[in-house]
């Protein structure tokens, strides 16, 4: 296996993201010009199944009101990561952070997306380890 560095996760994942991908809830503020948009949960998943750590996830605000949930990672070393952070372009603040826990086994929701978006990295960067 040759050795990937986080540029490369991070090129595969967005080389990735697509409309097929994007969660429904955001499909109608899609577009190729913001393609992290509707990608955090499956793409923390994936950096989980690469790195481990905890997932986060926290309340989007838009001028005081609730605008859905954001995922990212925090990284066994206490360093947290956000791939899909660039998501945000009208002056959202995400608030309210916690840790959640990875379900067991396959996702209740958007199972089909985040494995077309594995198998998509990992046919850039070959194959990647079995969820945490």
């Amino acid at each position: 296996m040759t050795p990937w560095n986080l540029l490369d996760l991070d090129k595969a994942l967005r080389a990735g993201w697509a409309f097929d991908t994007c969660s429904p809830d955001d499909q109608a503020d899609w577009q190729p010009g913001n393609p992290a948009r509707g990608h955090c949960d499956i793409t923390a998943l994936i950096v989980n199944d690469v790195f481990g750590g905890d997932l986060m996830v926290g309340e989007v605000d838009l001028d005081g009101t609730q605008h859905g949930f954001h995922w990212w990672n925090r990284l066994p070393s206490g360093v947290e990561l956000d791939l899909t952070l660039e998501q945000f372009q009208r002056g959202q603040t995400v608030m309210a952070a916690r840790v959640v826990e990875r379900p067991p086994g396959p996702l209740p929701r958007r199972w089909e997306e985040y494995l077309l978006l594995r198998e998509r990295v990992s046919k850039r960067l070959g194959p990647l380890p079995e969820p945490v």
